[in-house]
């Protein structure tokens, strides 16, 4: 099929979902479609054979565009959507497939181009703005709950990633054609790092002979980054060897990480190396000893999770339902998400090396079994069947 595929991301950017969007292209082109890409003036070019990527012109003073919804956003959101316009009136496509809030104009531009709409439904809108701390007025949550409806109920498929969100949609439109194709793009590029990687990782970071706890991702606030450092004076008092290692974020968050650790007196335990290549995020993990996820807020899946499981290192994360949708209490120590619950948990890892090593060897066998690349591949095949048989 020839897709005409709506991002309003910058793509590419190691994050969330223009990190989800290359992996679902590179999906897509494997499979033997051809993608155009209509997309923000930011990010990094793809060198894909059947990718062509359109983005908007630059747009003055917007050099970078935060993590969640923004006022900037809605700007390029209609200039992404003028693009797609221009593409339509000149170009034929069997699909559009849209992503994120891109979904309101593939329910508009599906109908006037007489094309089907696949929408990737990557989160609740609704929730989004909560989570980021946008709005809490009542008026544009329920204004966007009422989008995300009508996303739903004029798209011909919907893709989600986790299983709240097949609740959602089940919700909305019972008879919707949706499949759930969990965030495992990135196993593709699993590798074993060396020992000697490992121990040149280990002494660029200044962590030598330290036990490690790693976090990656972003650091918005729903993250709980709080949450790990707050917890880290309560760990270090019986293990001083202990380093909580933090990778990615913007510098102004690492700044404030920083900062607090320093008023708790545990600066020297927190290091934040900022954002690194995907393909080094398996080497990193592989110098851990418990990989983090602390977040408060949500219920999507975080992407990190899947590389956690398939790392074969125990994993330490919030009793939400965010993670019991992958994890239980055979593959992770879920705990409650408070500063001392979550210390009491970092310490029976540290102390309890059976139960680490049962943890680590159910997740990578959950992983090997079920997220797999392979799956990600025949799910998305599958989208797109059951989007052609309507």
């Amino acid at each position: 099929m020839k897709i005409l595929m709506i991002a309003p991301e910058p793509c590419f950017q190691p994050r969330g979902t223009p990190f989800s969007v290359y992996h679902r292209i590179t999906a897509l082109l494997r499979l033997g479609h051809t993608v155009d890409l209509v997309t923000y003036h930011l990010g990094d070019d793809a060198d894909l054979e059947g990718l062509r990527m359109f983005r908007i012109g630059r747009v003055p003073g917007v050099h970078k565009v935060k993590v969640g919804p923004s006022g900037i956003k809605f700007v390029l959101d209609i200039l992404v959507f003028l693009r797609a316009v221009g593409l339509l009136l000149t170009r034929r496509y069997d699909v559009i497939h849209t992503h994120e809030e891109a979904g309101l104009m593939g329910a508009i531009l599906s109908r006037l181009a007489r094309t089907l709409h696949l929408y990737d439904m990557h989160s609740d809108l609704a929730q989004q703005l909560l989570n980021f701390d946008f709005t809490r007025n009542r008026f544009l949550l329920r204004l966007m709950g009422a989008v995300q409806r009508l996303i739903i109920q004029q798209s011909d498929a919907v893709i989600v990633i986790c299983p709240d969100l097949v609740r959602r949609v089940q919700e909305i439109a019972p008879d919707k054609p949706c499949v759930l194709i969990e965030n495992t793009s990135m196993l593709d590029s699993y590798h074993e790092a060396t020992p000697a990687e490992v121990a040149a990782l280990r002494q660029e970071l200044g962590i030598d002979g330290r036990r490690v706890f790693l976090y990656t991702g972003t650091m918005e606030s729903y993250q709980g980054m709080d949450l790990l450092v707050e917890s880290l004076p309560a760990v270090v008092a019986r293990h001083p060897d202990v380093v909580v290692l933090a990778v990615g974020g913007q510098p102004e968050q690492i700044a404030a990480l920083r900062a607090l650790a320093e008023r708790l007196g545990v600066g020297e335990h927190l290091v934040c190396p900022g954002v690194r290549p995907p393909e080094e995020m398996w080497a990193f993990m592989q110098l851990a000893d418990v990989l983090v996820s602390p977040r408060l807020l949500g219920t999507n899946t975080p992407l990190k999770l899947y590389s956690y499981l398939r790392a074969g290192r125990p994993i330490l994360a919030t009793n939400l339902l965010t993670h019991t949708q992958v994890l239980d209490d055979e593959t992770a120590l879920l705990v409650e998400p408070r500063p001392e619950a979550w210390a009491a948990g970092a310490l029976r890892l540290l102390e309890e090396a059976g139960l680490a090593a049962r943890l680590a060897a159910n997740g990578l066998r959950l992983a090997e079994q079920k997220y797999t690349y392979e799956a990600y591949l025949e799910k998305t095949a599958l989208a797109y069947t059951r989007l052609a048989q309507g």
